[in-house]
């Protein structure tokens, strides 16, 4: 297969109490390989088979249009979720450090100011979809949201931080509670894996 689902980088009940164990399996073996599965089978015998998931998803008006969808739902899916996991960790969360602290500071005000702007992004976004923080074309942090699968790297962004909002990711333990899930991100945020983010990004 020319995608392959990455294999979570800590166990599937490291990131308890906040997101469960249930949660990660199906959201990963379930959810994340589906969306592998059918990106697959959208450019199987094709040259996109060997393209980088990142390039199709940036270059995806040019693709053909009888694959376009596809790539736009299926490789999405795969370049969020593969960003998703490891932008979380156990025993992670607090202010962040390193480049990207200051970066927020210089961008947003202050911490606080940049995480009212992104719970407000992720709670704010009407059904399916995610919110980032990406560095965007003018090379500028900004906090942004995209419905479905869609990617920042479509409008020539580069995400380093994002959130999945879709109710798969925490509807069977928050139920409707959108804003708790949100709030409890917080306390996961691999804030060395989001400085790496930061450093390809060029920022």
């Amino acid at each position: 297969m020319a995608f392959k689902t990455p294999d979570l980088p800590y166990a599937y009940n490291a990131l308890e109490p906040y997101i469960d164990e249930q949660t990660m399996r199906i959201h990963h073996d379930k959810h994340h390989e589906g969306y592998v599965s059918k990106l697959n089978a959208a450019v199987q015998g094709s040259e996109y088979e060997n393209w980088d998931v990142v390039k199709l998803i940036r270059e995806l008006n040019s693709l053909p249009e009888n694959i376009r969808t596809a790539v736009r739902n299926n490789g999405g899916g795969h370049i969020n979720h593969s960003l998703f996991w490891p932008m979380m960790a156990p025993k992670a969360g607090g202010a962040p450090s390193g480049d990207v602290g200051g970066a927020i500071n210089s961008a947003f005000g202050s911490f606080d100011k940049f995480k009212e702007q992104f719970t407000a992004a992720a709670t704010s976004r009407f059904g399916s979809g995610w919110a980032w923080l990406v560095v965007n074309k003018s090379g500028k942090l900004e906090v942004l949201s995209t419905p479905n699968q869609d990617s920042p790297y479509t409008d020539g962004h580069t995400p380093i931080l994002g959130i999945d909002v879709w109710e798969h990711a925490y509807y069977l333990k928050y139920q409707n509670k959108r804003a708790e899930y949100v709030g409890n991100f917080f306390n996961l945020i691999n804030w060395n894996q989001v400085n790496q983010n930061l450093k390809a990004a060029g920022k």
